[in-house]
């Protein structure tokens, strides 16, 4: 997984997965990536940067179940206005934590979720139901993909043990562009 550089092969495969066929004119540009970097204190982890930039800003298909949302939206279900995140404070998990089982080893474990859902990760859509897919953008776990949803959350790709797919959003797109259930990991 390069959160660095996108590969030109992973572009490609993103273009085909997303049936995006309009030049770039549903991409938001280079200048609104930039803008939208500057005005959160992030740099967006490759190769999603140079997707959102180049070939498409959100998606009626998915991945995920409704659509890929844009970059600065947030998935109807969401439930506000996304004013309290803050995307440059970073990630603070590095494993699966199901909360509503388990206080797991925090003090305050309220404050540990409220950062989950709030820092450093752009949604990426939902499957419903207040489940939805974050890319971390921010902390440790800088381009994982994480299904977050009011139960707890999980990491996504085959090092986490939950899916054999690959890490990553083009791990995550081509899972989903296979047809495989997302925790397929037996």
């Amino acid at each position: 997984m390069n959160i660095d550089q996108a590969d030109p092969a992973e572009l490609a495969a993103l273009r085909a997965a997303f049936g995006v066929s309009d030049d770039g004119a549903s991409a938001l540009g280079w200048e609104g990536v930039h803008a939208f970097e500057a005005q959160h204190g992030v740099v967006l982890p490759e190769p999603y940067r140079t997707f959102v930039a180049e070939l498409t800003d959100g998606s009626f298909q998915g991945p995920p179940e409704y659509g890929l949302v844009a970059l600065a939206a947030s998935p109807d279900d969401w439930g506000d206005d996304g004013r309290g995140r803050d995307l440059a404070k970073p990630f603070p998990l590095s494993r699966g934590w199901l909360w509503e089982e388990d206080e797991g080893p925090y003090e305050d474990p309220d404050a540990v979720i409220d950062q989950v859902l709030n820092h450093g990760s752009v949604v990426l859509g939902t499957d419903g139901c207040a489940m939805n897919w974050h890319l971390v953008v921010t902390g440790a776990q800088r381009g994982h993909i994480w299904h977050v949803t009011d139960v707890g959350a999980m990491p996504f790709g085959a090092d986490f043990g939950y899916t054999t797919a690959e890490p990553g959003f083009a791990g995550w797109v081509r899972h989903w562009a296979a047809g495989k259930e997302w925790f397929d990991a037996e």
